[in-house]
């Protein structure tokens, strides 16, 4: 057996083991080529997810039309229907719910693919919050869906219907009325994430429920100036309904931070005169 030759006092300290621990930033690197074929794993895998959750939203495409619909149809004057202009409109609706679905039932793994994209550049506390990422991200969306279909939606279409009158009559083309509905999921599904990004931020101690509190009048104006810019008409009624739980989840986010945040930042030292 051969003998291993101890390091003579000389030759410095003895040889330490590697240090397992991967809070090194050079722990995460990765080469450009190495990123490229982890991200298009990532894209792969979340079209798979998208596609199987398609087949499901097929399988059940009349249930889910005839929900969507439903908030529409309830505003609709007695005896109105919907209707379609265009040969394909309604098989093209068909094709683009169940493709909704489909992204709807794919978001959990969706996220967890895009922080397994991203945690390598992380350090091992960061990446602990994994769970709470993937499961936050997921009930903002579905809460802000949720939000749009119960409330924000059905208001907005039964005051565009209160116009309804002998000389107009409110018949929605099926395109149109579908295409506000998505746009408005989509928007209170990003407004909705605003608690995580608050706690996220809040756990990196880059902002404080003092913060957020203290700047609350330039938050509201800010609510009001974005709620103009996203909501898909530009009738006051529309930017309220979009504002108004914006400024809600502002509230909640100010909790959040004083909750999982420092209360205060501290205020960097004074250099020495």
């Amino acid at each position: 057996m051969a003998l291993v030759p101890f390091p003579s006092p000389q030759s410095g300290a003895l040889p330490l083991p590697p240090d397992e621990d991967d809070d090194s930033p050079a722990a995460g690197k990765m080469s450009f080529l190495e990123h490229l074929d982890e991200l298009r794993k990532r894209i792969v895998n979340s079209a798979l997810a998208i596609a199987a959750g398609v087949v499901i939203g097929f399988a059940f495409i009349n249930r889910i039309v005839d929900f969507i619909l439903a908030p529409t149809r309830r505003a609709l004057p007695p005896g109105v229907k919907m209707i379609y202009t265009e040969p394909g409109e309604a098989f093209s609706l068909y094709v683009q719910i169940a493709l909704i679905m489909g992204i709807v039932l794919a978001t959990p793994f969706i996220m967890y693919q895009l922080w397994k994209f991203i945690a390598p550049g992380l350090y091992s506390k960061e990446k602990r919050l994994a769970i709470p990422f993937v499961l936050f991200t997921t009930i903002g969306f579905v809460g802000g869906a949720a939000f749009n279909h119960y409330i924000a939606f059905p208001f907005m279409m039964a005051f565009f219907a209160s116009f309804d009158s002998p000389d107009l009559s409110f018949m929605p083309r099926l395109e149109d009325t579908f295409g506000l509905y998505t746009k408005m999921l989509l928007g209170m599904g990003l407004v909705f994430q605003m608690p995580t990004v608050v706690f996220f931020l809040a756990k990196m101690k880059m902002i404080t429920a003092r913060f957020l509190l203290v700047n609350f009048k330039y938050a509201f104006l800010i609510i009001f100036v974005i709620a103009a810019v996203v909501t898909p008409s530009g009738d006051m009624m529309t930017q309220t309904i979009f504002a108004a739980p914006m400024v809600i989840l502002y509230i909640i986010s100010i909790i959040i931070a004083w909750v999982v945040g420092p209360k205060r930042l501290k205020a960097p030292k004074a250099e020495a005169s």
